[in-house]
């Protein structure tokens, strides 16, 4: 089978979207990780500033699955059945990062990222390969 066959037609709206939002919220992580001082807005924003050792390892590993996911979504090296079964789990994993975004103590985390996850949710839903392909 050639790399044709698995390739996305046009990757459309949907795509280019959920690739930029995954790429972004990666990007983020890897600020924390390397010590920006957004701390309020992740992980409960218990730690306003940098963040402790502990959760910067959390958070470069969260950029790691995030940068992974993009790929995935916007890629043609992964077969569409694989892509959707991943797309299908991964958009029900941020439905419930949205609603423990809601739920955060973090005024930060419940305006900026329960938009972004509801948003990505939605994205990663619609970004799915059709069944069957």
């Amino acid at each position: 089978m050639s790399s044709s066959a698995h390739a996305l037609p046009h990757p459309g709206r949907t795509t280019t979207a959920a690739c930029a939002l995954t790429g972004g919220v990666a990007a983020f992580q890897v600020a924390l990780a390397a010590g920006a001082p957004w701390g309020a807005a992740a992980w409960g924003g218990a730690n306003p500033g940098v963040l402790p050792t502990g959760l910067r390892a959390a958070s470069a590993g969260s950029a790691a699955v995030y940068a992974l996911l993009a790929v995935t979504v916007g890629s043609s090296l992964v077969p569409p059945h694989a892509r959707r079964r991943v797309l299908t789990g991964a958009a029900g994993v941020t439905a419930l990062g949205t609603a423990l975004n809601l739920a955060s103590p973090s005024l930060v985390e419940r305006a900026l990222w329960t938009p972004v996850a509801a948003a990505l949710t939605v994205l990663l839903w619609r970004a799915r390969p059709a069944p069957g392909r």
